[in-house]
């Protein structure tokens, strides 16, 4: 998660004091790294992806589960068994915000071969038996997006009070301060936040309207002495801490490009992905305890580390601070970066003007620098004493500092000073799946997505508010086969894309509005006569035309198939199954709660499929692999 620094956090009244010194030594330290490499070509095709982890036990006895939190004995064992003997082991682990996270990736990025995609399952098996092989009996690690009872009384193990009242990190209703990891850069990013804003984080989640959920449905605190959940709204799921966001697991996926104009080239054609992929990878109904009427966890993040102040969000006029700042810092992207993108970037931008002006004067193009100007209108969250003077020749620090917690869709990331790494680009919106069939396969459809956006020169750009509107249908509940979404109907006109990813047509005029339609996910996905191709199609026509030996077309087909069935709603997302499941346990009332027995046999079901120790043809589609057969997954 980010800039892992080490030493001596600062308050944030500290950090605040040199907040300017971070900006200015970062922008010094982005040109230099720009200056070296932004001739840089050539560079081959890499990739990985990044898989989070929950550590959950079962207390069979009493039908509980609960979070356990050992994540850094865990983490310090795997790398201590892994890359600190072995450079060249096949696995990686991180921190990650919870103390009951983990974040595993693989050894080296996967290169530009097809026969690649063949082994992207095959290691995220071996990350899950790795971690496995360190836990007790009782105890599993668990790819869900959102653990359901998070903030429930006694939802971790060992079990810890939150303490609202007292100095701690988010003085939380429910969230203890002993869930966070270790790491202090975790304790002082939610302090600093909580600090930054003048006031907790405020998360309001609809609740899901059952037949006997109370109208209006509202909540009373009982340890909240001091009126703290003040902001917490009817007919909503409250929530008070960072933990209820980054305490979330996600699966992204970052590519290496050959230079910087096909990286700009890609990170806006996959910002018009993001609320589609999300969509079909929704897998997150569940917030402390009740059942939601969303179905994915980013507007949840989003809000969980929104730090700007009253000021900054429009509710008092303008004293202290120097920004109205429309998003929080998590959130979507507010402008492209290619030219092709230039007429398409209808949100109104903040920029810090002066950091602008530096830029251009050194050389910088204008979309570029105002990228760069509008990430750096962000203070710095987390500084360590002793990483404030540094050489800006050789570090970066300064400028991860403030790029690392601008959160967004996408991440456009120029390469670590003195690497042989090139530029890159983060996909960062899909939701976790239960197995790593699922995880698998959603990763290698957005990376074959992007060989077919560089081969065809696909052009799927429509103006960002658009895009804006697609992340907020993206969340609600079933999107995948109620929401329509904003996409471009004609992503064929190759003119206007040149080989380096740079347009060649004028792109002085205004958008139009026919050039974009409302389209179901099936269509965006699948295709229907008519109104558009489908992004499968194109596919598969771009398979049909590259070698790929047997058992990997297999494979990638399989992966295919899933998305397919997805978006035409034949297979169900795992939030649409999580409800169901729910829905149907004999202990509901239809009231909206999760209680801890429905909580036990939910995630004894998923650890199951996730273990392949039962199939689950209304997700997957197919027969699983039961262990104690030994035979292959078929598909139906």
């Amino acid at each position: 998660m980010g800039l892992l620094s080490h030493g001596s956090p600062l308050s944030w009244e500290e950090t605040k004091k040199h907040a300017d010194h971070v900006r200015q030594h970062g922008i010094t330290q982005f040109l230099n790294i720009y200056n070296k490499v932004k001739e840089r070509q050539k560079d081959v095709l890499k990739w990985g992806d990044e898989v989070e982890y929950m550590l959950v036990a079962f207390d069979h006895e009493n039908q509980k589960v609960r979070l356990v939190l050992k994540g850094e004995e865990m983490l310090d064992t795997l790398q201590g068994r892994g890359e600190k003997i072995n450079p060249n082991h096949p696995t990686l682990w991180r921190p990650e915000y919870g103390s009951y996270m983990i974040e595993g990736t693989p050894g080296q990025p996967y290169g530009g071969t097809m026969a690649e995609f063949n082994t992207v399952e095959d290691n995220m098996r071996k990350r899950r038996q790795e971690a496995s092989s360190l836990l007790l009996d009782n105890v599993s690690i668990c790819t869900i997006t959102s653990f359901p009872r998070l903030g429930c009384p006694g939802f971790t193990l060992p079990e810890f009070p939150p303490t609202p009242v007292e100095q701690g990190a988010s003085k939380s209703l429910f969230f203890p301060d002993e869930a966070i990891n270790k790491h202090p850069r975790f304790s002082t990013l939610t302090r600093n936040i909580r600090h930054r804003r003048g006031e907790k984080v405020a998360i309001n989640v609809p609740i899901f309207k059952d037949r006997n959920t109370p109208t209006p449905f509202i909540e009373r605190f009982a340890n909240d002495p001091g009126a703290e959940a003040k902001a917490a709204l009817p007919d909503h799921i409250y929530m008070d801490a960072m933990g209820f966001g980054m305490g979330n697991c996600c699966l992204q996926v970052t590519f290496q490009a050959c230079s910087i104009s096909e990286a700009r080239y890609l990170y806006d054609q996959l910002a018009t992905i993001c609320p589609i992929v999300m969509a079909l990878s929704a897998a997150a109904p569940f917030y402390r305890g009740y059942v939601s009427d969303i179905d994915c966890r980013w507007g949840v993040i989003s809000a969980s580390v929104d730090d700007r102040t009253k000021e900054e969000r429009g509710l008092e006029p303008l004293k202290n601070n120097k920004y109205l700042i429309s998003k929080s810092r998590y959130d979507s992207i507010d402008s492209y970066l290619s030219t092709c993108g230039e007429k398409y970037n209808d949100i109104d931008l903040t920029i810090d003007k002066d950091i602008y002006s530096q830029l251009t004067r050194e050389g910088i193009d204008h979309l570029l620098a105002q990228h760069i100007a509008h990430l750096f209108i962000r203070d710095p969250l987390t500084l360590f004493e002793e990483k404030i003077h540094l050489d800006d020749a050789n570090e970066s620090d300064h400028f991860e500092n403030i790029q690392s917690t601008n959160w967004q869709t996408m991440r456009f990331k120029p390469p670590p000073p003195n690497s042989d790494i090139g530029w890159r680009v983060e996909f960062r919106p899909m939701e976790v799946q239960l197995t790593d069939f699922e995880n698998s396969a959603y990763v290698v459809f957005v990376v074959l997505l992007t060989r077919v956006i560089l081969s065809y020169k696909l052009d799927f750009l429509i103006p960002l508010s658009k895009v804006d509107e697609n992340m907020k249908v993206a969340q609600k509940r079933d999107a995948v086969r109620q929401g329509m979404f904003y996409f471009k109907k004609d992503i064929s006109k190759a003119g206007n894309v040149a080989v380096d990813g740079c347009c060649t047509a004028a792109n002085g005029t205004e958008a139009e509005t026919e050039e974009y339609t409302l389209m179901s996910i099936d269509t965006i996905i699948n295709g229907k006569d008519g109104v558009f191709p489908g992004l499968l199609p194109i596919l598969n026509s771009y398979l049909e035309n590259m070698e790929v030996d047997v058992d990997t077309r297999c494979t990638i087909l399989n992966y295919l198939k899933l998305i397919k069935k997805r978006a035409s709603g034949e297979l169900m997302t795992a939030a649409r199954w999580l409800r169901e499941f729910v829905a149907c346990h004999g202990d509901y009332k239809q009231d909206s709660v999760i209680t801890d027995k429905i909580n036990y046999d939910l995630l004894v079901r998923c650890n199951q499929i996730a273990n392949e120790q039962v199939s689950c043809p209304e997700l997957l589609g197919f027969s699983t692999r039961i262990k104690q057969s030994g035979n292959k997954n078929t598909p139906l």
